[in-house]
């Protein structure tokens, strides 16, 4: 009998997060013994806060959290995640809308898993955070991607996403702020785009998990607010883990039309079920309550952000467009590559992300995991010392470029 391969294709044409592995191997190296700053994970430095613990400790202790609850989430869940939706962007929907996820990568899959056939193109704006080509891939989709670069400020045209656009093209992905660049459309350019998915009959899942984190004069807009004839083709990806410094509690939400809703709900009854219910209760109290913890890390993220980008401006062939949103720097090493650094001519920013983790002990992610090649991606979600100190670091090692 031919041996079959023991691993589906369909799995393993999966490749492994590049940002959790990059934490991974940093955390690894902490752990043995190396002084080891960590710019990987999209991870807020803060505590979850304390209103948020205490209403999970207390719903640890109530018996019906004890046991299975509907698989879409608890409904007074479901009913504050909708009248947080209007309170904080203007979008108005009720409750039977949204579905609670483990997290924003589970809503992202099911939200494509529920749109896509086999064969249906979706168009992915790089650099694209690693999960999205992934999950088109999952869901049988074909991911096309739209480069963007530095002289835009990574913002794509319309003209872009037209030129890519074909017969099979289902979907667009629409991420503002974005990960990894940090870039934030203004309201206008989200209105141009949203008008030209509509006329074009194409569905948009905008992901907003950085609706909070906009800084200088930059503003969130929603797409389904600003076009709101697209509304019905819209679906709409959030979560907890950023905006409230809840990356381990694995909450998150999708919004949509309500058929789109039951589909993917059907799909997590069968894949999950509900989730945990002590994480629901601990959300609740976060999107439920006033934004005056989130206010107080934001100045923290701004601040840190106007130091990182100050800071490897001022290396040496290193660009780096100021970031308007997120908690994210994305700078161009271009004219870094080729250049001799203790003993090595690194060709590609993975390369010079290996020669920055191996000589000056600091973890970056290089810009091949999200689609470009010749950048790196540096969070700013970390303490403002060793956010310094790591900088500071990767400048002593490169000013030896020779």
């Amino acid at each position: 009998m031919t041996d079959r391969p023991r691993i589906s294709a369909r799995i393993g044409g999966i490749s492994e997060s590049a940002t959790l592995a990059v934490d991974a191997k940093a955390k690894a190296m902490k752990a043995a013994g190396r002084p080891v700053i960590g710019f990987g994970a999209g991870e807020p430095d803060f505590p979850t806060p304390d209103y948020i613990v205490e209403a999970a400790v207390a719903a640890c202790r109530e018996p019906r959290f004890h046991r299975y609850t509907p698989a879409g989430g608890l409904p007074e869940l479901r009913e504050a995640i909708a009248a947080k939706t209007l309170r904080d962007s203007g979008y108005r929907v009720e409750p039977n809308q949204v579905l609670v996820t483990n997290g924003g990568k589970q809503a992202i899959y099911e939200a494509f898993a529920a749109l896509l056939d086999p064969g249906d193109e979706v168009i992915v704006v790089a650099p694209y955070w690693t999960t999205y080509p992934e999950s088109i891939k999952l869901a049988g989709g074909v991911p096309v991607f739209v480069v963007t670069d530095e002289s835009t400020g990574y913002l794509a045209s319309v003209e872009q996403l037209e030129a890519a656009r074909t017969e099979r093209t289902k979907l667009l992905v629409f991420v503002s702020p974005s990960n990894p660049t940090g870039a934030v459309y203004p309201p206008e350019k989200v209105r141009e785009i949203g008008r030209w998915a509509a006329e074009n009959g194409l569905w948009v899942l905008t992901d907003e998990i950085y609706e909070h984190l906009v800084y200088g004069d930059a503003t969130f807009s929603s797409l389904p607010v600003e076009v709101p004839e697209l509304a019905d083709r819209t679906v709409v990806v959030n979560g907890v883990a950023k905006t409230y410094a809840m990356t381990g509690w694995r909450v998150g939400w999708i919004i949509g039309p309500t058929d789109v809703i039951k589909a993917a709900t059907n799909l997590q009854s069968h894949a999950t079920s509900n989730v945990a219910n002590v994480a629901q209760a601990a959300a609740l109290a976060a999107v439920s309550g006033d934004l005056s913890a989130v206010a107080e890390m934001k100045k923290a993220f701004d601040r840190r952000r106007q130091t990182i980008v100050r800071m490897l401006n001022e290396i040496p062939g290193v660009l780096c467009p100021e970031p308007q949103g997120a908690f994210y720097a994305y700078p161009s090493v271009k004219e870094l590559l080729g250049k001799e650094i203790r003993g090595r001519r690194p060709q590609t920013s993975g390369e010079l992300a290996e020669l920055i983790l191996e000589h000056a002990e600091v973890a970056v992610v290089p810009g091949e995991a999200f689609g470009t090649q010749g950048y790196l991606r540096l969070s700013y979600a970390l303490g403002d010392a060793d956010l310094a100190e790591g900088v500071g670091r990767i400048a002593k090692l490169l000013s030896e470029a020779e």
